[in-house]
């Protein structure tokens, strides 16, 4: 049995694989909340929670002064713009106010919850010497630290922005449907001679309309996960192969083009140029949805509420109000689109962060094993040779440097994994 355990990136290129690296990943994150002391856990989430509900009441109430404000503006009446301008002060410092308290509750949230799993994976990382002991796919990169430092950052981040985001936009929905069903109405429209009622027509089109720009941004952007993870790997990559030079001493040899070391520097920099490269293409397909829905979605409002407001049965302020209704239930439905890179850059990390997680697993699970074949491991910790560099435990038992450009922290010569 080989003294080593395999990290495995697998859930880029399987959906079934991803879901099992995302459930591993929640079952150590989701500590944060179930350890000991976890009170201030659920304090910080209910005060995201309590702000969002809040920001959600400003804005309803934003859109009724748009309706009264657009109204008076259409009156000429200048007492009640005035009135309208005062009270826009009291709502819109409101607003300020519990969007300062919202991004500190949010950060908190994120900087408890990093600072807790980091610790949890170093914790795991270090004990036992195991760090000694992980074993890499050929393809992956090879520093476990950038997972730890970068990915898990990454991955405690966005999820809490992403479950304050979906639970603004369901609220969103709830509320602001209401409004476009109640001030949008029927309409009647004439076709070939006859008059046809459409029922809750704003309601009908945003959903029409939210639901055709999510698929589109679904399958523009199919493969920008997998871009992601394979930009992230690159980058990790990178880094790793940099400072494994440096701590071999060899940073003298990489000056000149033609030395092995500088081929497989720039041929791994090459490959994260490659990687930035296609995600930029991602980006720029992803971009043509979401740039056009910004720019379209106010003018489709207008559009949509100008018959009414043509025939009289629909005032200025209504369709001012049914317009940002209208921007606001788009919006939310269209959550993805606007999330759509976040949320792969997520999952990436997610599933990174993850295959770690198996892979410590793997120790838990036959570590006495690995004492009885490793038993130098043990005793490895602190032992270093005159370079201060780390040291290796051969089959044959003796003690050395890894001795290849990207060495494995394994036996050397056991080809073979768990």
């Amino acid at each position: 049995m080989a003294c080593s355990s395999t990290i495995t990136d697998t859930p880029s290129h399987s959906p079934d694989a991803g879901r099992f690296l995302a459930a591993r990943f929640w079952r150590s994150a989701s500590g944060f909340w179930r350890a000991p002391g976890a009170l201030g856990a659920w304090l910080l989430t209910a005060a995201l929670i309590a702000c969002t509900v809040l920001q959600l009441a400003v804005q309803y109430r934003l859109n009724y002064w748009s309706r009264d404000f657009f109204d008076a503006f259409g009156r000429r009446d200048g007492v009640t713009l005035r009135v309208q301008a005062l009270l826009f002060l009291l709502l819109a410092g409101a607003s300020i106010l519990v969007a300062v308290l919202s991004v500190w509750a949010r950060m908190t949230t994120q900087r408890k919850w990093r600072a807790w799993l980091t610790r949890h994976l170093i914790d795991r990382w270090l004990s036992n010497d195991r760090f000694l002991q992980l074993h890499f796919q050929q393809s992956e990169d090879r520093n476990p630290e950038y997972r730890i430092a970068e990915d898990a950052r990454v991955a405690t981040d966005a999820p809490v922005s992403m479950a304050a985001g979906v639970l603004t936009a369901l609220l969103n929905v709830v509320i602001f449907v209401g409004i476009l069903w109640n001030v949008g109405g029927d309409l009647d429209v004439a076709v070939f001679g006859h008059v046809l009622t459409v029922p809750k027509y704003l309601v009908i089109t945003v959903v029409v309309y939210s639901a055709l720009l999510t698929l589109a941004m679904t399958v523009i952007g199919h493969r920008m996960v997998h871009v992601i993870a394979e930009k992230n790997a690159a980058e990790a990559q990178f880094r790793s192969i940099a400072s494994n030079l440096r701590e071999r001493g060899a940073v003298g040899l990489v000056a000149g083009d033609g030395t092995p070391q500088h081929r497989s520097l720039s041929g791994v920099f090459n490959t994260v140029i490659g990687r930035w490269s296609d995600l930029c293409a991602q980006f720029m397909r992803t971009t043509l949805v979401s740039q056009g829905n910004i720019l379209a979605a106010p003018v489709i409002g207008w559009v949509l509420c100008a018959p009414k407001y043509l025939v009289g049965t629909m005032s200025l302020g209504q369709a001012a109000q049914a317009v940002a209704a209208f921007v606001m239930v788009q919006t939310a439905l269209n959550w993805l689109v606007d999330n759509y890179p976040g949320l792969a850059e997520c999952l990436s990390s997610v599933n990174r962060v993850g295959s770690l997680l198996l892979a410590l697993d793997e120790f838990d699970r036959d570590g006495a094993g690995r004492k009885e074949a490793c038993p130098e491991l043990s005793d490895l910790s602190g032992q270093r040779d005159q370079g201060d560099r780390p040291c290796v435990v051969s089959e044959s038992g003796a003690v050395g440097q890894p001795g290849s450009l990207y060495p494995h922290i394994v036996a050397p010569g056991s080809g073979h994994q768990d």
